[in-house]
């Protein structure tokens, strides 16, 4: 019999096979993650990009801890609670006016999967031939079979492929190559056909840290209105400030049909979602017939401790200085940056609000399986800093309460790292 690994569990995006080592933390607080080893480390990926007020914030965590003394658990189905209606109420206070219905799930990708539902039936109950699904190359949208057929196929779901439905695709608008996205929405919204484009506003995340302009998210958006078709911003990794401003569509003047938000909305703390949708969608299946009614749910649909945290969050957007904390961290990231490459030579240096990015030359293929990945990984952990490079892509999106201190850590590791590989 062989001897049983000292863990059975089977890590995400993880291959075991290789025998990396697997930290394991004890505790957070603020940016920085305390190890069982006694070591500490900065976390300058906000946990995969799901925490913005820091760990272990304590506004969020009283919130959740009075929650559990009173409701832990309810159906959602036809009942409701408190924390879940003083959340919708937040929303719609502060979320763009013509986004009026909140409906919840528990995750980034099944907020996706929502909001192409909630797409297709408007169309389906419109009595009009519409299904074709408009994606953008080199978008992720989750990992359920919905949100992986709206992103880019390749390594990540290739072996799903017979399980996921055809879109259509229009070109990523890099600098100089606009034109050619609007004039491929411009084709596929002339066809008929279209129910609905999905988008990454202003930056796509898992495909590389990529920016495109407000003025193309702003043009896009006017092609899909004037051919009827909707519009849906999957902002679960550019909402909550990420970009500067509380949404990424904020900066292009433009209010979506369908919004999809998550990690930040309960401050990274505990899991949930929401896809906020346009009255008009939402009358689209209001009716007498109850064959109408949106068939979607999951058992912990607005969970009351989730629901907790979500409405300390926007307490704590109302009341305290969150837009001060991003726009003084953008200025540090951006600096941190230039001073970077007035000495090290690297390529595409960018940011956007509280993201930074930048590309290290190599001798491989770019993209995320490159080989340098894991190796910048460890190198990165041998300095006490979590950075989880994307390929070749090395990147920093810290919580918004991070230390100047901890950010030069941060900012230092890479530099070696460019001296370095």
């Amino acid at each position: 019999m062989s001897t049983p690994p000292a863990s059975s569990i089977w890590h995400p995006f993880t291959q075991h096979g290789l025998g990396e080592p697997i930290p394991e933390v004890t505790r957070a607080q603020g940016a920085v993650l305390h190890l069982a080893d006694g070591r500490s480390m900065i976390d300058a990926i906000s946990s995969w990009w799901v925490t913005t007020h820091g760990h272990c914030n304590p506004r969020i965590m009283a919130a959740i801890a009075e929650q559990a003394g009173k409701l832990d658990q309810m159906i959602f189905a036809g009942w409701t609670h408190g924390p879940a209606e003083e959340v919708a109420r937040g929303l719609r206070a502060i979320m763009p006016e013509s986004l009026t219905r909140v409906f919840f799930s528990d995750s980034g990708s099944t907020s996706v999967e929502v909001a192409l539902k909630m797409a297709l039936g408007y169309w389906h109950w419109q009595g009009e031939a519409r299904s074709r699904i408009l994606v953008m190359e080199h978008s992720y949208h989750g990992d359920t079979i919905g949100a992986m057929s709206v992103g880019e196929r390749g390594v990540f779901n290739q072996p799903y492929d017979p399980l996921l439905f055809d879109v259509g695709r229009i070109p990523f608008p890099a600098t100089g190559c606009e034109d050619a996205t609007l004039e491929a929405l411009e084709r596929y919204c002339a066809m008929g056909d279209t129910a609905a484009l999905i988008v990454e506003p202003l930056v796509l995340g898992a495909g590389g840290m990529l920016f495109y302009s407000a003025d193309v998210l702003a043009q896009m958006r006017a092609i899909c209105a004037r051919h009827g078709v909707l519009f849906i911003a999957d902002e679960v990794m550019t909402g909550w400030g990420r970009t500067g401003t509380l949404l990424a569509c904020e900066q292009a003047g433009i209010e979506p049909d369908i919004l999809c938000l998550s990690k930040g909305l309960t401050g990274g703390a505990v899991p949930l979602a929401v896809t906020m949708a346009s009255e008009a969608i939402y009358e689209a299946h209001l009716s007498t017939d109850r064959a109408r009614m949106f068939f979607h749910s999951s058992s912990y649909t607005a969970n009351p401790l989730a629901c907790a945290a979500a409405a300390a969050n926007l307490a704590i957007w109302r009341e305290e200085p969150v837009r001060e904390r991003i726009t003084q961290l953008s200025a540090s990231q951006a600096s941190w940056l230039d001073k970077l490459g007035q000495v090290y030579h690297f390529d595409n240096a960018r940011s956007l609000g509280t993201i930074a990015a930048l590309d290290l030359k190599s001798d491989g293929a770019t993209g995320y399986m490159n080989d340098l990945a894991p190796r910048l990984m460890a190198f990165f952990r041998e300095r006490s800093v979590l950075l989880r490079p994307l390929g070749n892509t090395v990147y920093v999106m810290p919580p918004y309460g991070i230390t100047d201190e901890e950010l030069a850590t941060v900012w230092d590791a890479i530099g070696e790292a460019v001296l370095s590989f």
